[in-house]
């Protein structure tokens, strides 16, 4: 049976919320970011509205760049809180049309309607319905591509951006994607698609008239499969019910209070191993990472700091918890509880999901360390969490003398 399903992209969600909060900047180039004139000149840029975009301004352009293409725009520091409460309203709009939703970011959702066309009308009649309510009700533009797969839907929504709607009909998929650039393949990013510019193919249409052969045997089995598959719109990925994740954290508490600050930052670090692996299983990243410290006699400490790029590995996350835990931390207490958390996931932040690499692996964004992360992962995966493990962290879970601890 064919399924409806429904990709909904809030329109530079941030900016848009920031200007609906302060009419003024209406017009204006909006960039959410730290002010590069305000002492943040080594951060990145969040996301910026389309009247910033039109400068070359793109979500996580470094702040110093984006300044030099507008030097005119309004800088908003981001407000997380703010835009995660616009974005539980929204996600309910969505739930009151299907509860097979599938949220991407704080501001993008599949949804699959298949089932709800007999109750509330066709799937395009649903995208105008909640693109209607998204204005009414929170004064705010979303884009939605309507078609039979998520692939296809996800182009969809983001051809004629912004305050879009765009509609697939089954059975034409192959030739709504034909005129489109390579670039619009999930997982063909620069080298990929140099390498399918070298064998003569620019547009999507020009990879779908070949046989799925020439493709593997140029680019490799996994990676001719997978766009040989989507340059002919299949792609029979199911919206995955759940709501999004907020934050990802992981605590300790220990068994005996402990005086030891060495003890602590050894078990801080292990939790960070253990949230970073968890992040990269589930395809996250964030940008604030927050510290737990509870000292005996139960008194509470937590405390947070923003970062300028997404971490998702250890060596990201870890030295900005050392350093919050030092902060907060009083040598002259013990050590009741610790706990390490990462959040803010959003478009700038979170890796890309369900991509492939050049060697048809899940994409992970480019560095050196989480190309590391992402062996040890494998060899874990494969035998077992023992099998490689940090230096600092050998031994790491017998006798430490915490409740349920155990090695990452």
């Amino acid at each position: 049976m064919s399924r409806t399903i429904l990709h909904v992209d809030m329109d530079a969600f941030y900016a848009a919320v920031e200007i609906r909060q302060n009419p003024e900047l209406r017009g204006k180039p909006v960039v959410i970011g730290g002010d590069p004139k305000g002492g943040r000149s080594r951060g990145v840029a969040m996301t910026a509205n389309y009247e910033a975009r039109k400068y070359g301004i793109r979500s996580a352009m470094p702040t110093s760049q984006a300044y030099r293409r507008c030097p005119h725009a309004v800088w908003v520091r981001p407000r997380m809180s703010l835009y995660a409460e616009i974005s539980s309203r929204v996600f309910e709009i969505f739930r009151s049309y299907t509860d097979q939703v599938e949220g991407i970011s704080l501001d993008e959702a599949f949804l699959d309607v298949t089932a709800s066309e007999r109750l509330f009308g066709t799937g395009p009649k649903i995208a105008a319905e909640i693109r209607s309510r998204i204005r009414d009700e929170e004064r705010l533009t979303a884009s939605v591509g309507v078609a039979a797969s998520k692939y296809v839907a996800k182009v969809a929504s983001d051809l004629e951006k912004p305050d879009a709607l765009v509609v697939v009909p089954p059975g034409t998929e192959r030739a709504f994607l034909a005129p489109l650039d390579v670039s619009r393949l999930w997982g063909a990013g620069p080298k990929a698609q140099a390498r399918l510019h070298r064998l003569g193919l620019h547009k999507i249409g020009d990879i779908a008239r070949l046989e799925p052969e020439v493709l593997q045997a140029s680019l490799g089995d996994a990676m001719g499969r997978h766009f040989h598959a989507l340059a002919n719109g299949v792609d029979p990925r199911r919206v995955r019910r759940g709501p999004v994740r907020k934050s990802l954290s992981k605590e300790r508490t220990f068994s005996e209070d402990v005086e030891d600050r060495t003890r602590v930052e050894r078990t801080l670090l292990g939790l960070c191993e253990g949230v970073a692996r968890a992040l990269r299983r589930k395809r996250l990243a964030g940008r604030t990472v927050h510290v737990k410290l509870r000292w005996d006699g139960f008194e509470t400490h937590t405390r947070q700091k923003t970062l300028r790029a997404p971490a998702m590995t250890t060596e990201e996350i870890w030295p900005v918890a050392r350093d919050l835990f030092r902060a907060t931390d009083d040598p002259t207490r013990r050590v009741r509880l610790i706990g390490v958390g990462v959040s803010g996931f959003d478009p700038a932040a979170a890796p890309q999901l369900a991509l492939l690499d050049e060697e048809g692996l899940p994409a992970e964004p480019d560095g050196t360390g989480r190309k590391v992360a992402e062996a040890m992962d494998a060899l874990a995966d494969r035998f077992g969490g023992d099998a490689v493990t940090r230096a600092a962290l050998l031994d790491w879970g017998r006798g430490s003398g915490f409740e349920g601890e155990r090695k990452p």
